[in-house]
């Protein structure tokens, strides 16, 4: 039996801690989020009479490719701010477990991949959805995080492409059904992102991150408008059911998905509280993947 010498050793833990720094640069568990609500898209844009798995593959890894070159771009703009936070002063740029020029190395040639593989295996609708997704995030909703909430809305688009990316990667065309889909992760949005500033405000605010609508306050005018907007998910939830593209079972779980979400918002109006504000954050991390899991098995 062959045993590791010390420097053996020490060049593992060495490439294991240099890994570990880059997945966490392209922010791994959001890629892969956002990649599943890709792949979501896909087939549920599939017409289901010849799968293409050479385009479910490309945008599978061209979409995490240009999301994680997304994230570390973020990260790279906002090092300076990154290193204010509790919450992403251990990111490795703050920490320098990588050096900016590295970072920036990463970050172009993983875009250039990403866009590369969308273009040469999906379709050029899809390509310029990424593109678009990415210059969005990056150059747009990046900067106009510490300008005001505005942010919150430009941000909710590139965080809505990827369902209607994995549907023109299925079919090379903007159809209704293919807004819903958008506009069900558009809307989701809203409460999701106002529920982590809520909970993150003091963090944000030595940033200089301005996220909350009514200037920034957690009171009842930003309460009611996390409610708002999630009252709005429970009829958008029915719309795929009603242009025939989902049936009446996911329609039952998405309205009792919204019913759920949308209560809440009550417990966060009636006491402005930072733990009804948690509810709603871990509320809003389980309500897209069970409603675009529930989509997917009524199709299938």
């Amino acid at each position: 039996m062959r045993t590791i010498n010390i420097s053996e050793q020490a060049l593992f833990e060495a490439i294991s801690f240099r890994a570990k720094a880059y997945l966490e640069l392209i922010k791994l568990r959001l890629s892969a989020l956002v990649t599943f609500s890709a792949v979501f898209g896909f087939i549920l844009g599939d017409s289901g009479t010849l799968f293409s798995w050479g385009a479910f593959f490309a945008l599978m890894t061209g979409g995490f490719l240009i999301t994680g070159a997304s994230g570390a771009a973020n990260e790279i703009l906002e090092k300076e701010y990154d290193k204010l936070m509790k919450r992403t002063e251990k990111r490795p740029l703050p920490m320098k477990q990588i050096s900016v020029q590295e970072a920036y190395w990463f970050t172009f040639i993983t875009a250039f991949l990403g866009i590369s593989i969308l273009w040469l295996f999906t379709n050029p609708l899809t390509t310029l959805l990424g593109v678009v997704s990415m210059v969005l995030y990056v150059f747009v909703y990046t900067p106009l995080k510490r300008v005001g909430p505005i942010a919150v809305f430009v941000g909710a688009i590139p965080g809505a492409m990827p369902p209607l990316l994995g549907w023109t990667a299925a079919t090379g065309q903007i159809s209704v059904e293919a807004l819903i889909i958008f506009g069900i992760q558009f809307i989701w949005q809203f409460p999701h992102f106002w529920a982590i500033a809520w909970v993150s405000d003091e963090d944000y605010k030595r940033a200089g991150f301005k996220l909350l609508p009514s200037g920034g306050k957690k009171d009842l005018n930003t309460a009611i408008q996390i409610m708002i907007y999630t009252l709005f998910l429970i009829p958008l939830g029915l719309l795929p059911m009603y242009f025939g593209l989902t049936g009446i079972n996911s329609a039952v779980v998405v309205t009792i998905c919204g019913v759920l979400f949308l209560a809440q918002t009550f417990s966060l109006m009636r006491d402005c509280s930072r733990k009804s504000a948690l509810k709603i954050m871990f509320g809003s991390f389980l309500y897209l993947p069970i409603v675009q899991i529930a989509f997917l098995l009524d199709k299938i």
